[in-house]
C-alpha cells in the first residue's frame, strides 16, 4: 500500500507541474491560438472516453500491475512528445497519447487500493491516495509556476521532463510491487454469467446506472470546469501570469489537503448518499458566488442548475443503495455488536441487534436491500 501511496501522489506531482499551463503551453508559448488550446483540452478528455471502456477488462483479465505500468510508459511517452509540440497535429497527437495514458492510471491505481486494503481501511486508504494526490498536484503546481515562462518554450520542455520521469518513476514502482491478491475475470461477473453479460448485468443494476450517471454530472459541474477553465479564464480574462496560475492551484489543493482528514471524521458516520448531496449545495452556492462576483459573465448559472441536480440524484440514490453501502461504518458497527453478543452466548445475536425487514430478506433472496429512508 505505502508503494502504491508514493507511486500516485508522484504522479500527481508531475500533473501538477504542466496540467495548469498547458492552455498557456499551446496558446501563448507555441503561439497557436486558444482555438488549437481548447482543441488539445479537449482531445485529452476524448482520448480518455475512447480507452475507458476497455479499461475494466483488461484489468480484469491481466491485472492491474501491468496495465499500470503500460499506461505510465505512454503517459510519460505523451508528457515528452507534447512539450517538443511545435504544431497543432504534434500537439494534439501527444495530447491523445498522454489524456489516454492518465486515464487508465487512475482505475489501476484504484483497484490496487481495494486489493491492498480491506472494508474497514478503504474508506481511509482512499482518503490517504485522495490527500497524497492533492498534495503532489498542489506542490507540482507552485513549483511549476516558478519555473515556468511563457515567453521560453525550453522552460516547458523542463516541466514535461518531469512529468514524463515521475510517470517513470511510477512505472518503476508498480513493476516492483507484489499484491496480496491476484484477481482474474471470473471474481468480477456474477456467477454463471461466464463473462459474456457483465456489461448488459451492470446495466441492469438501477442503482449502479444512477450512480454512474452522478458521477458524470460531478465531474463535469465542477472537476472539468476547474481543469480546463481556469487557465483559459485567468490568462484570456483576468489578464494573470503563469506564475499567479500555480499559486491558485496550490491555494485550491491547500484546501483539500488540510480539510481532508477532519471532513472525514465528519462524514465517515453519515449517509454517503446525503454528503454527496450536501456537496451538491456547496457548489451551487459557489457558483451562487462567482455570479454575484461576476466572474462567470451569466454563464455560471447553468452550473448552479447542475449544482443543484447533483443534490437531487444523489437523494434518489440513497433508496437503492444498501445499508453497507450508503453507511459502511454503521453496517460495520451492527455486524460487530452481533458477532460479539452471539460469541458471548448471552442473547442469540438476532435477538441483540435484529435486522431490518429488508436486510433479513435480502440475505436469502440474494437481493441488494434499501434502505427504508435516505
Amino acid at each position: 500500500m505505502r508503494r502504491i501511496q508514493v507511486g500516485s501522489a508522484l504522479s500527481a506531482f508531475g500533473i501538477g507541474f504542466t496540467v495548469p499551463f498547458l492552455y498557456v503551453y499551446v496558446a501563448q508559448t507555441r503561439d497557436l491560438g486558444a482555438g488549437a488550446a481548447g482543441l488539445v483540452l479537449a482531445v485529452f478528455a476524448v482520448a480518455a472516453l475512447v480507452v475507458l471502456p476497455f479499461v475494466g477488462r483488461a484489468i480484469d483479465r491481466r491485472g492491474p500491475l501491468p496495465v499500470l505500468v503500460v499506461a505510465s510508459l505512454l503517459s510519460a511517452a505523451g508528457a515528452m512528445a507534447l512539450g517538443f509540440s511545435t504544431s497543432e497535429v504534434a500537439a494534439l497527437a501527444s495530447a491523445a497519447l498522454l489524456g489516454a495514458g492518465t486515464a487508465v492510471m487512475a482505475p489501476a491505481l484504484a483497484t490496487m487500493v481495494v486489493w491492498c486494503s480491506t472494508p474497514q481501511t478503504r474508506t481511509r486508504s482512499f482518503a490517504t491516495q485522495f490527500f497524497l494526490q492533492n498534495l503532489g498536484l498542489g506542490i507540482g503546481g507552485l513549483a511549476g509556476g516558478q519555473l515556468v515562462d511563457e515567453h521560453d518554450p525550453s522552460s516547458f520542455v523542463l516541466l514535461f521532463s518531469i512529468e514524463a520521469a515521475m510517470f517513470l518513476v511510477l512505472a518503476a514502482i508498480a513493476a516492483s510491487t507484489r499484491l496480496p491478491h491476484a484477481g482474474g475475470i471470473s471474481e468480477a461477473v456474477p456467477a454463471g454469467d461466464g463473462g459474456k453479460r457483465g456489461m448488459r448485468s451492470l446495466l441492469k443494476d438501477r442503482a449502479m446506472v444512477q450512480l454512474s450517471v452522478l458521477g458524470f454530472v460531478i465531474f463535469f459541474a465542477c472537476y472539468g470546469q476547474f481543469d480546463s477553465g481556469l487557465a483559459a479564464y485567468g490568462v484570456d480574462a483576468a489578464r494573470v501570469s503563469a506564475s499567479t496560475l500555480g499559486v491558485a492551484l496550490a491555494a485550491n489543493t491547500a484546501v483539500l489537503v488540510v480539510a481532508q482528514f477532519a471532513v472525514l471524521r465528519l462524514v465517515e458516520r453519515r449517509r454517503r448518499s446525503r454528503v454527496i448531496a450536501l456537496v451538491g449545495l456547496i457548489w451551487a452556492f459557489a457558483w451562487a458566488v462567482a455570479g454575484f462576483a461576476g466572474l462567470g459573465h451569466g454563464s455560471q448559472a447553468t452550473f448552479l442548475v447542475f449544482s443543484l441536480v447533483i443534490t437531487v440524484l444523489a437523494l434518489r440514490i440513497g433508496p437503492r443503495l444498501t445499508a453497507a453501502q450508503d453507511q459502511p461504518y454503521g453496517a460495520k458497527s451492527r455486524v460487530v455488536a452481533m458477532g460479539a453478543a452471539a460469541e458471548g452466548g448471552l442473547i442469540p445475536a438476532a435477538e441483540e441487534a435484529p435486522l431490518p425487514l429488508d436486510a433479513r430478506e435480502s440475505s436469502t433472496t440474494g437481493e441488494n436491500p434499501a434502505p427504508a429512508g435516505i
